[in-house]
């Protein structure tokens, strides 16, 4: 009888000490699950989308960026020198508003910033993700021009751009923002023309900077 006990217990011992085991390892998981996560969204925050908008087609693909990036979008005009400082990598976009100009192409904010703020900076190896907006049928020889303004001024700032894209499925003539043959410098939007294609483009581009290392 008493060898039957101390079996009984040593089984239950053992299917405790398991237990346990389970669990702190259970623990362990979920705090290197959380470790993780956390890491992954501190990356992300440490990411601004900047921008400026003539007609609210910029703003709205900004709005679809800054949603798959997990940040609110921020007018450039609102936004400090620190702010843009702070941040590990910078998100930037503009439209085309002064078709077939060499410089202060897209009307905007950007036109002052690019020009009298930005070469003022410190922004040497900072991450830059670049999207434009633009009408590829009203202005097929300068769509998305002012986007190529803002590769070629932060890249003579010493900045680092990610995200490049393919030209495929658009239909202009000409762009400043082919950088390279058949590549964008970053993801350009047509609101006017493309618009049920913008917030799909907006969530390959981020995936694309998430494989990248941008974030």
């Amino acid at each position: 009888m008493n060898f039957h006990k101390t079996t009984v217990l040593i089984a239950l011992s053992a299917m405790a000490a398991d237990a346990f085991t389970l669990s702190i390892s259970s623990v362990a998981l979920r705090s290197v699950s959380g470790n993780i996560h956390s890491a992954e969204s501190s990356a992300i925050h440490a990411v601004g989308v900047f921008y400026d908008s003539s007609t609210g087609n910029t703003e709205t693909c900004a709005g679809y960026i800054g949603e798959a990036v997990g940040v609110a979008p921020e007018y450039i005009a609102d936004a400090t020198e620190d702010d843009v400082l702070s941040k590990d990598g910078i998100i930037v976009g503009a439209p085309t508003w002064h078709t077939g100009s060499d410089t202060e192409r897209s009307g905007t904010t950007w036109d002052r910033w690019l020009y009298d703020t930005l070469p003022n900076m410190d922004l040497k190896d900072k991450k830059v993700a670049i999207f434009g907006c633009g009408d590829q049928q009203s202005y097929s020889d300068y769509y998305c021009d002012a986007a190529g303004e803002l590769y070629d001024c932060f890249v003579k700032a010493g900045c680092k751009v990610y995200g490049m894209t393919s030209t495929d499925g658009y239909e202009h003539q000409a762009s400043k923002a082919e950088v390279e043959s058949g590549k964008f410098c970053g993801v350009m939007f047509d609101e006017d023309n493309q618009y049920d294609l913008s917030e799909e483009r907006a969530k390959k581009w981020v995936e694309q900077l998430k494989k990248e290392g941008f974030f």
